[in-house]
């Protein structure tokens, strides 16, 4: 794949230019790297993203202890990318990647992009406005209520035919559905009975006829027609809950999105809060420690309170 292509893929360079596309392209270096061989590790300054060519990369946090594990994020394959936010900051790196196997990448460092955009105004703009439309997501997601009652709003859109097919589904999946068959069944071959039969007037006149002797062929039909219903509504119902527990992971999952945000919020603010009591707390100790020195120099000058005769 080529490189303009590779580039083309990651969501913050899909609305440039053909132009400028083959510009930033060329200005990618191509980077090989061993199985097992370590691209960064967690904590290093960051200052470029990578592509990955061919091969695979293994993203993961470093053992803490020798006998625990590394615990592997993600394995990044050919056509797919990582460290992309490097290139906008200087923080270090959340963790760490080494190549799988045999590994080709393509570097893209914060020095090239910026050179690009100095030259570029317009693949400047596209760049803002896919992270000014980010940041709009992301202000959206914190200022709407993320928590939803997902199930109750799949059945306050139900057709009659959905709610038929789940009323179906919840019949068939219950002992009431059994015990009614059964109890068909059995009437069904009590009816049949010649004498039950003749006495109801549903058999012949000689009292050996029946509307549907052994071996109960039109009772047979009946169940096929049933069965062949019946499965069709259950997996339209099965279909629907699917779609019903994705909605429901989706909302769980901006739930738990949001409240990450907002733990980290708080705790931005609460070391924020914690450095200034500390530091007033340090001036309130320098303050008094001043005062008691104040304090003490006149009892240790000469013809003061204390050194007179």
């Amino acid at each position: 794949m080529r490189p303009a292509e590779l580039l083309a893929q990651i969501p913050l360079f899909q609305g440039l230019s053909e132009e400028d596309g083959e510009a930033l392209a060329q200005r990618l270096a191509e980077k090989r790297f061993e199985a097992g061989q370590v691209i960064f590790c967690q904590g290093d300054r960051g200052s470029s993203m990578y592509l990955v060519r061919s091969g695979a990369v293994q993203i993961f946090l470093p053992a803490t202890a020798p006998s625990v594990p590394p615990v592997v994020l993600k394995d990044v394959r050919t056509g797919e990318y990582f460290g992309e936010l490097a290139i906008f900051d200087d923080k270090p790196r959340s963790a760490s990647a080494r190549s799988a196997v045999d590994t080709v990448l393509l570097e893209l460092t914060r020095e090239e992009l910026g050179e690009h955009l100095r030259r570029s105004k317009t693949a400047a703009m596209t760049i803002l406005s896919e992270m000014a439309e980010r940041l709009r997501e992301t202000n959206t997601l914190l200022s709407l209520r993320a928590a939803k009652d997902v199930v109750k709003e799949f059945e306050e859109n139900l057709s009659w035919g959905q709610r038929l097919a789940d009323k179906v589904a919840e019949l068939n999946g219950s002992w009431a559905f059994i015990l009614a068959l059964l109890a068909m069944t059995a009437l069904w071959c009590i009816v049949n009975t010649p004498a039950v039969a003749h006495h109801l007037g549903l058999g012949a006149s000689d009292g050996t006829g029946t509307f549907d002797p052994f071996p109960y062929v039109l009772y047979n039909l009946v169940l096929a027609i049933l069965v062949s219903l019946q499965g069709p509504l259950i997996v339209m119902s099965q279909n629907r809950q699917t779609a019903k527990d994705r909605a429901q992971a989706e909302t769980d999952f901006r739930v738990n999105l949001k409240n990450e945000m907002g733990i980290e919020r708080m705790l931005v603010e609460l070391g924020a809060m914690r450095a200034e009591t500390t530091a007033r707390l340090d001036a309130l100790e320098r303050a008094q420690r001043a005062d008691r020195v104040r304090a003490e120099i006149p009892a240790k000058v000469p013809g003061g309170p204390l050194g007179t005769a």
